[in-house]
């Protein structure tokens, strides 16, 4: 589901630049759970925000989703990320005058417009991540764990192949946190390519390979 061979990403400055990737290779099959870590600064969110198609300012080959990404639109690039990746960011990214379940449903709505069936959905995803009882809340009611779980469900709306989720437990207690990872590993039994990055050792004990970023190099 994941194909990245010899990507490079450099940062331009004044200077020439700094390489941050520096020839990444990576596979990350469907079924498969695999973490990312590497200290800060070391191009862990950089390698997300490539596979993801949300940067597009790189060299090397990268393919999602059964789609190379060199070469896209950047309308083909958001289809893609609508339709075939779901992300989950430790900021939660939630809209504040919107309810848990409007939040949900907000990818569906930008490419097709409210319906019942979006609705429906959103509300099943709901249920699987535990609030079902929430969904009316806006966000300043729930607390961080329920924000992020939220955040997974509206992850999960659109039905991805691929789940990218960047520090997804960094900002929640242990417990909370074992629950995501928990379900982490559920999503990616079913089917789903997940591939986390993470500083957290119990979200690397869940994952089925551990990969080092250092020095730009996966190891």
């Amino acid at each position: 589901m994941i194909r990245l061979a010899g990507v490079r990403k450099r940062f331009r400055d004044g200077d020439g630049g700094l390489e941050i990737l520096r020839g990444v290779d990576l596979a990350v099959e469907a079924g498969e759970l695999v973490a990312i870590v590497g200290a800060s600064g070391s191009g862990k969110s950089t390698l997300l925000y490539v596979a993801g198609a949300l940067d597009r300012d790189f060299e090397g080959e990268a393919v999602v989703a059964g789609q190379a990404l060199a070469g896209l639109s950047e309308r083909a690039r958001a289809r893609l990320r609508n339709e075939a990746i779901g992300f989950v960011f430790q900021s939660f990214n939630l809209l504040p005058g919107l309810s848990a379940l409007e939040n949900v449903m907000l990818p569906g709505v930008l490419r097709d417009g409210a319906s019942g069936a979006l609705r429906g959905r959103a509300a099943e995803v709901l249920a699987r991540v535990g609030l079902s009882d929430r969904a009316a809340a806006p966000p300043a009611r729930l607390s961080g764990g329920e924000r992020q779980r939220v955040a997974i469900a509206r992850a999960l709306h659109m039905r991805p192949r691929v789940l990218l989720a960047d520090e997804p437990t960094g900002n929640l207690d242990a417990a909370t946190g074992e629950g995501i990872t928990r379900l982490f590993a559920e999503l990616a039994a079913e089917g789903l390519s997940v591939l986390v990055v993470t500083h957290e050792e119990r979200v690397s004990r869940a994952a089925r390979r551990v990969l080092h970023l250092e020095e730009g190099r996966l190891r």
